[in-house]
């Protein structure tokens, strides 16, 4: 790179003094032509020098994304000026003054062109000091998904304060204090996941549930509150995940709200009381554990909460929690195939030793003993693994081995969503593009990343293997099962998955096949008989075969 040097003296606090690790390079000239034509237009290349000479480290993480992460290069190359801003400042005290900056802006928009133009600028200039802190070891795991998280809530906040006062200029609403427009409005959304727990990774989408009190509204005489909340939520689901030239700010996702299939997208309090207490199941009391107001009325997001904990949290042992978690765990294997523990290709986030077990290996035993002992009820996961180990439900090694997967696969997941800012958690399926996405995560060969993923992958296996080694098989058929010949019918996929099948998806196919008499006979003693194969515990005996 042909930049100026000149001396200088880094603050310690700063994020270019804090980077210690960086990217291993493949081609490092190839990775600094490619980092030159980013920052052709940048005016302060003699700074940019010194930083380089002060630190080494922070030429090779930049190296390192010019050469792993077309997404972070394109966010320098556009607006050169935020790498500089990001160097010079503590990470996380920038963060702060960047959702201060935004909030200025949203509240001074005259338009809403202004406005969402306001926050993607915020949510990509964050994106990169965060990535920056991430990629060379200057803040951990739980500090960079807070930042995460602390984006995503002003996002969200900024949002729905700007419809907000547009409401109150229209005459809709009639705020008690016009500076805090959110406070009285009756309107509260409540965060979920990662979100909630204040753990979000860099590309995923945001879970929402969005809920108003009826007798709570600021709204004016004769606006009704159902049609009106409705109609602002879309909106603010707009705002936020509408791409424009800026990009997008966040996805977001409602459908974890009650019955999302014929529920509104926002719905009063009272409605999903009444659904929780009458058919709420276990999936939701777990995904309450992490739920957190972030926007709007949040007196009202915390009343909900309050009233919800009887259902999350029950005083009896409720040990049925963990057959229904390990079903659900069975359906994600049934639809999404992630049934071994791989390298190429593997799933992190819903895989074999994954995120998920990590998750499901926590919040279970929250679940089972939450009720009872409040010191269990941790939103995050590594408090909730500590609290854990202090009431002596697991052992401290156990926890140490989860908690090293669960920071080693997230660190993975966010190097992941990195590469092109996709809402992905699969690894590189070639050994080639394996190899370089380990050079990118700091490792310098694809096989000792691999012997590090896999040792990772097969310890949270055998834990999560042991929590649920109690759990009888179900042997009993508790649903109809349906071949149709043309789609998989996920009811049947569901009940094979559950009946124990490896592969329910190929079950079913070959079940419908032999319906059609597309096949020829074959016995099921056969041992390349994919029915067969396909179950570890029992035999089909179609009347034809397609094999």
């Amino acid at each position: 790179m042909s930049f100026v040097s000149a001396h200088t003296h880094l603050p310690p606090d700063c994020l270019a003094a804090m980077m210690r690790e960086a990217p291993v390079l493949a081609d490092p000239a190839a990775a600094a032509a490619r980092l030159d034509l980013a920052l052709e237009s940048l005016p302060e290349r003699a700074e940019l020098g010194a930083l380089l000479d002060a630190n080494p480290c922070v030429r090779q993480v930049l190296l390192g994304i010019a050469e792993g992460s077309p997404f972070l290069l394109e966010l320098i190359r556009f607006d050169p000026g935020r790498l500089m801003r990001a160097l010079r400042a503590p990470p996380v005290q920038r963060v702060a003054e960047l959702a201060a900056l935004c909030a200025r802006e949203v509240r001074a928009a005259e338009g809403e062109a202004a406005a969402m133009s306001a926050l993607r600028r915020m949510r990509a200039e964050a994106a990169l000091v965060i990535a920056l802190a991430d990629i060379g070891g200057a803040l951990d795991l739980m500090s960079v998904t807070r930042a995460l998280s602390d984006i995503a809530d002003s996002a969200v906040s900024l949002a729905l304060d700007f419809l907000l006062r547009e409401a109150a200029g229209s005459g809709k609403l009639v705020p008690p204090d016009p500076d805090r427009i959110s406070h009285g409005c009756g309107l509260a959304i409540i965060a979920m996941g990662k979100h909630g727990a204040q753990e979000l990774n860099y590309s995923s989408d945001v879970d929402l549930i969005v809920v108003y009190d009826r007798d709570a509204t600021s709204l004016a005489p004769g606006v009704e509150p159902a049609p009106f909340f409705v109609r602002l939520t879309k909106a603010l689901v707009r705002l936020l995940q509408e791409r424009t030239g800026d990009g997008y700010v966040l996805r977001v996702d409602l459908r974890l709200r009650p019955d999302p299939g014929s529920t509104q997208v926002a719905l009063s309090t009272l409605a999903a009381l009444d659904y929780y207490e009458r058919e709420g199941a276990t999936w939701e009391r777990a995904a309450y554990i992490k739920a957190r107001p972030v926007a709007g009325d949040r007196e009202v997001g915390r009343a909900f909460l309050s009233d919800l904990s009887p259902f999350v949290w029950r005083r009896i042992l409720d040990f049925q929690a963990i057959a229904d978690v390990h079903a659900m765990k069975r359906e994600i294997h049934a639809f999404r195939g992630h049934d071994v523990v791989a390298v190429e290709g593997h799933n992190v986030k819903l895989g074999r030793g994954g995120i998920r077990e990590i998750e499901f290996f926590v919040q279970t035993q929250q679940l089972i003993a939450g009720g009872r002992d409040p010191n269990l009820r941790s939103s995050r996961t590594l408090t909730a693994l500590d609290a854990l180990v202090q009431d002596r439900w697991i052992a401290s090694g156990v926890r140490d081995h989860l908690a090293d997967a669960y920071d080693f696969l997230r660190r993975v997941e966010h190097r992941i969503q990195m590469v092109a800012d996709a809402q992905t958690h699969t690894l590189p399926e070639a050994r080639e593009g394996l190899a370089q996405f380990a050079r990118f995560m700091g490792y310098p060969d694809r096989d000792s990343f691999a012997a590090v993923l896999v040792e990772h992958l097969q310890k949270v296996q055998s834990h999560y293997a042991h929590l649920f080694e109690d759990v009888p098989r179900p042997s009993a058929l508790d649903g109809q099962l349906a071949f149709p010949p043309d789609h998989d019918d996920k009811a049947t996929v569901s009940e094979l998955a559950r009946l124990g099948f490896r592969d329910p998806p190929g079950a079913s196919a070959i079940i419908a096949a032999t319906r059609t008499g597309r096949c020829s006979p074959w016995t099921a003693s056969s041992p390349t008989c994919p029915a067969r194969r396909s179950s570890p515990r029992f035999t089909i005996i179609p009347t034809s075969c397609g094999c």
